[in-house]
């Protein structure tokens, strides 16, 4: 054929399967890449297993944790008495004073002897942000049933872990943040923002460490609480739990603001 270049064909030839072939491998990295990524419900559905199973924790009733703090440079018992969906009451006693935090599905209160002489009631916008406290297992486990929503935000790195970071809406409106173990499938880190505080717009951060079995169950052991912005009375802290149980007789005298 006169003036047909051959050579140039061949080397337009080549170009166009080169084109074909790297079409291809971008397409088979993309299957593999969203083939490998887990979804958000079976993050969470390892999260649930690798705390104990479903079962496990749907069976908690109540609990008990007892453990210490550190306040103003002196050891502070901190008990924690919990009724699922129905109580959470966290008491500190320093040895000269003694405190607590009393809410319940309906009420709220606060006590600290050295402040005030009786309880005083929680405003209904501080107690609506504080009742996600009476879901013992937490608000991942059956999150669905219980009205929220989850949507995984990506990964993440806590304490140079690689986390799974998922957004959680609680049926209330407040937002929280959980940050997932890749390995372990456990929680690191927590953050719950308070949206109907009197204070004004909050976050917390919880951060879990020092795991351990607890009647076949995943608990951590070390609980370290953060609010960024926290004023000097209300610092940075770190609980360590000596004792947990699991379905323990809640006295009722607990759930009254009266029991000092």
């Amino acid at each position: 054929m006169d003036g047909f270049n051959w050579t140039i064909f061949k080397d337009q030839i080549v170009q166009v399967n080169n084109l074909i072939l790297f079409g291809l491998l971008i397409v088979l990295l993309v299957a593999a890449q969203f083939s490998s990524a887990k979804t958000v419900e079976e993050i969470i559905e390892k999260h649930v297993r690798a705390r104990g199973g479903k079962n496990k924790l749907g069976a908690i009733e109540s609990i008990y944790m007892e453990g210490v703090k550190e306040m103003m440079g002196k050891e502070v018992t901190v008990k924690i008495s919990k009724q699922q969906g129905k109580l959470s009451r966290t008491a500190v006693d320093t040895g000269v004073a003694y405190g607590f935090v009393l809410i319940t599905d309906t009420m709220g209160w606060t006590y600290f002897s050295l402040r005030t002489p009786a309880a005083l009631e929680m405003p209904e916008e501080e107690l609506a942000d504080l009742q996600y406290e009476l879901d013992i297992v937490g608000p991942l486990s059956e999150y669905v049933s219980k009205g929220h929503t989850a949507e995984l935000i990506g990964k993440d790195t806590v304490d140079g872990n690689r986390c799974y970071k998922i957004k959680l809406t609680l049926a209330g409106g407040n937002e929280m943040m959980f940050w997932i173990d890749t390995g372990t499938y456990l929680l690191l880190q927590s953050k719950l923002t308070f949206t109907k505080s009197s204070s004004g717009k909050k976050d917390s951060y919880k951060l879990y460490r020092d795991y351990k079995e607890v009647s076949g169950i995943q608990f951590a052991h070390s609980l370290q609480t953060k609010t960024p912005g926290a004023q000097q009375d209300s610092p940075d802290v770190e609980i360590v739990f000596h004792k947990i149980l699991v379905n323990p007789r809640i006295d009722p005298v607990l759930f009254l603001p009266e029991q000092l």
